[in-house]
């Protein structure tokens, strides 16, 4: 009986299985494939500085590839914020990514970019196939080194090579998407007494000038035990950038900022502060000094002693701790990009003002560094930047022609001020004019004489922008923008009557580069303060410990660059910023490893 049950079972199944495959047979239709569409296509969009073209790469709906084509934006600034643009893209297959810090022109640009070549596939947004991200659960939450650096410009990025210099184990933070800081949008010089370049021009020059002068620009309100140091460690700190770090300066230029008696400002290879930080960066790299972008230090943390031991971080929806042995460098510059400090400290810096600064300039250190005891100094004084895009507000290089020649009007058509006086003299003396504006003006002799070939670019965007205008006389130079022509006519008269006969100048005694104003074309430029610097910040000593109220040492912290306070006392001399970062930044992460 079980052998019979077993063999029609067996038979139901054959007969079972042959049925299926006649049913198969008479009614299957074709397997759906998956759909989408496959290919490379190109798209545009327009980015700060003018178009972005990009190839994406679709197989089956899904970006695999993402390539730049064409791109104009600033370097050294957009290219860290638009990679992890398109990094994430790769990732979630999605243009709506997490908020990426930095250059919001540059990468909207991208996304404008990126979603045009899909529209040119026949592809939405919408279309696009969901890939889930990696699990955010695999990034380490906690970390335990020698040093934490917070800040990666100019400061930071020293301070860093110097304790890894020193043998120390050592991490940096940095809320931005890309390196850099205000360093990497300053012009790069730096004031050095006694450089290798004043050798090859034969400029006299010395530590005691030097200090006298950054002394007397700040109205004698400096620690000056601080701007000795300053002083003292100038030219070791631009040797070291010149042979450790290998950033390239001018050998036969140098600039002579305002409220200096001589000129001492070492000039960089591109006259931008890209020189340095891609050159300091390329140097942390080779040192394999680990990087941690978008990542925002929230608090300092300390121990029953109140010895600094570590950070507390942000990094998208995550905190991250980062302990630190030796302790804690702060490199997180100064507050000019936050309206609402900059007005709490000194209430005529509200929002009228434009700023020089990056976005990422909010005080976020010198914050930290108060709640847990640190002392602040100079906080109210507040420096602007006398010659700046009247539409954006950023620092203009094109109107450095100021040092080599241009002289400024106003709307008149009068002088009203030394072009080479101090910046917080200039700045006044332009807010005081009508439409609070001034006009610098050359000709070109001074075009000549001022490497405006590094700038062409800006060049170009402030002539889009109506803002700098080209003419083949005087007369047409006055009547684009308004100005008196009678009065600026005998102005430059009286001015070229100076250089001709005794090459000084009678009215105004400029300092610096002079030429007579009369060789075609000639050139005119709007101009306009903004807020470019602030000298105050946390107290520290010649050690770069950062201090308290009561003069006793903040145990574990150290500071260097703009977080600081008491360098500059009331104005900073421009190409000061660049030498205090270096020399403070080379303290600091000696110090912090001792």
């Amino acid at each position: 009986m079980k052998r019979f049950l077993a063999m029609m079972l067996a038979v139901l199944m054959v007969f079972s299985l042959a049925g299926c495959t006649g049913a198969s047979t008479a009614t299957e239709e074709p397997a759906t494939e998956v759909t989408g569409v496959s290919g490379t296509f190109e798209g545009a969009g327009e980015g700060k500085d003018g178009a972005i073209r990009v190839n994406v790469t679709l197989e089956k709906n899904v970006i695999t590839g993402i390539e730049i084509l064409e791109s104009h934006e600033t370097e050294g600034l957009s290219e860290a914020p638009m990679q992890e643009v398109i990094d994430q893209v790769l990732t979630k297959n999605s243009l709506s990514i997490d908020e990426v810090s930095g250059a919001s022109y540059s990468t909207n640009g991208l996304l404008e970019a990126i979603e045009s070549a899909l529209g040119a596939a026949g592809v939405t947004v919408a279309d696009l196939v969901a890939v889930a991200a990696a699990a955010s659960d695999q990034t380490p939450l906690e970390y335990r080194v020698d040093v934490v650096v917070v800040g990666a410009g100019g400061a930071g990025m020293t301070a860093a090579i110097t304790a890894t210099e020193a043998g120390a184990d050592v991490i940096v933070l940095e809320k931005m998407s890309f390196v850099g800081g205000n360093t990497l949008v300053s012009g790069g010089e730096l004031n050095v007494p006694g450089s290798w370049v004043q050798e090859n021009k034969g400029v006299q020059d010395s530590i005691e000038q030097y200090t006298a002068d950054t002394l007397k620009g700040g109205d004698n309100q400096a620690n000056p035990e601080l701007v000795a140091v300053l002083a003292e460690n100038a030219l070791s700190g631009a040797e070291w950038l010149r042979d450790e770090i290998k950033v390239n300066y001018q050998p036969d230029y140098l600039m002579q900022f305002g409220g200096h008696s001589v000129p001492r400002a070492i000039f960089p290879e591109g006259g931008s502060g890209y020189e340095m930080i891609s050159k300091l960066k390329a140097k942390a790299d080779g040192m394999e000094i680990p990087f941690h972008m978008n990542t925002r230090a929230t608090t300092l943390l300390t121990d029953e002693n109140d010895r600094v031991i570590g950070v507390e971080a942000t990094k998208g929806d995550q905190t991250v701790t980062f302990f630190a042995e030796n302790g804690v460098v702060l490199a997180t510059g100064g507050f000019g990009a936050n309206v609402e400090m900059r007005m709490a400290y000194n209430a005529e810096y509200d929002e009228r003002y434009n700023s020089t600064d990056q976005e990422g300039t909010t005080g976020d250190g010198i914050a930290m560094a108060e709640k847990i005891g640190a002392a602040l100094v100079d906080m109210e004084f507040i420096q602007t930047y006398p010659a700046c895009s009247v539409k954006t507000g950023i620092l203009s290089y094109v109107a450095d022609t100021r040092f080599d020649g241009a002289l400024l009007f106003n709307k008149e058509g009068d002088r009203f001020v030394g072009e080479l006086d101090r910046r917080d003299v200039i700045s006044k003396g332009i807010l005081a004019q009508t439409d609070s504006i001034g006009y610098l003006v050359w000709d070109n002799q001074v075009t000549e004489a001022s490497h405006m070939d590094h700038f062409q670019k800006e060049y170009d965007e402030l002539v889009k922008n109506g803002e700098l205008f080209k003419a083949d006389s005087v007369e047409e130079l006055a009547n684009h923008f308004g100005l008196n022509l009678e009065k600026m006519q005998a102005v430059l008269d009286q001015y070229n009557e100076d250089m001709k006969t005794t090459g000084e100048d009678s009215v105004w005694n400029r300092r610096g580069l002079k030429f007579s104003i009369e060789e075609a074309p000639f050139y005119i430029q709007k101009v306009a303060p903004s807020v470019h610097h602030t000298m105050g910040g946390v107290v520290i000593n010649t050690q770069a410990q950062v201090m308290t109220a009561e003069g006793q040492v903040v145990e574990g912290l150290y500071a260097a660059g703009e977080v600081t306070g008491g360098i500059h006392g009331k104005n900073r001399l421009g190409g000061n910023a660049i030498t205090d970062l270096t020399v403070f930044g080379r303290i600091a992460g000696e110090e912090v490893v001792k």
